[in-house]
């Protein structure tokens, strides 16, 4: 049992790749098109919600935006439905804890899911790519990796990072220290076994300081998953290599955080 409320605050940051190949200059823009419109605003508050919904927690405020020439960003206050809030008392600015379902704005601050996109492109290159941003940052009981299937069957995921830390302590009835309340050794003991079939996943963790990182890399590129505009069954024998290669390279270099190969 723990004395108050739990103050450990959990976050959990996604960065997911979404990897095309647009021939021409033409295909790239309306790629990049197709990515506003299919991830606009309107559908990442969605997504959001659902998230809000599949961890447990309460929508408390919404705030969205579309963004020219493109990209979008939504960012949801939650909170658990019931937790620990402190009242204010406005005659002498003093507050008392006490169990309620409302909630109060103010106090909720750390509780929150946010979502940014970025597709780019660049004209000298065959290559266009889409990029989500996603934060799930939660304090009391709810726990933000209920989240991780949802989020990444949620997007045509090739590349993702994942970070997860606790920080904080919260403390018992005796007022001992309480830095991590629940068991965690790799953030992909939280994925579902089919999804880490498709991946090859390296995990770097920092256990003493309740660190977890994990990336993930597609292991199979069935092109007319990645063709936009074309067809595979369009291309040449030597066209297929030639593009799966270039697929695959830029996948690595995403991955690996640097330029491997010259351009």
């Amino acid at each position: 049992m723990l004395y108050g409320f739990n103050n450990l605050t959990k976050t959990l940051s996604f960065n997911i790749y979404d990897v095309c190949y647009a021939q021409t200059q033409k295909d790239q823009m309306e790629y990049i098109d197709y990515i506003d419109e299919q991830y606009n605003s309107e559908r990442l508050t969605k997504i959001l919600c659902d998230v809000t919904e599949v961890i447990g927690a309460k929508i408390l405020n919404i705030s969205k935006q579309d963004y020219e020439p493109q990209g979008a960003s939504v960012n949801v206050l939650i909170a658990e439905d019931n937790i620990l809030t402190e009242q204010i008392d406005p005659s002498c600015n003093q507050g008392k804890l006490e169990w309620k379902k409302d909630m109060i704005h103010a106090h909720l601050d750390k509780s929150h899911v946010t979502v940014h996109t970025f597709p780019e492109f660049h004209p000298e290159k065959s290559i266009a790519t889409f990029r989500v941003d996603i934060d799930v940052a939660t304090c009391g009981t709810v726990s933000p990796l209920k989240a991780l299937n949802y989020l990444i069957s949620s997007f045509d995921s090739d590349i993702i990072t994942i970070d997860y830390r606790v920080r904080g302590f919260t403390r018992d009835l005796l007022g001992k220290k309480c830095f991590i309340d629940h068991h965690i050794t790799s953030i992909q003991d939280y994925i579902d076994s089919k999804t880490l079939d498709k991946y090859d996943a390296i995990d770097i963790n920092v256990y003493q300081s309740n660190l977890f990182h994990t990336k993930m890399i597609i292991k199979d590129i069935e092109l007319d998953n990645y063709l936009f505009n074309t067809r595979e069954s369009q291309l040449t024998k030597e066209n297929k290599i030639e593009i799966t290669e270039n697929l695959r390279r830029e996948m690595i270099e995403i991955y690996s955080g640097m330029n491997i190969y010259q351009n």
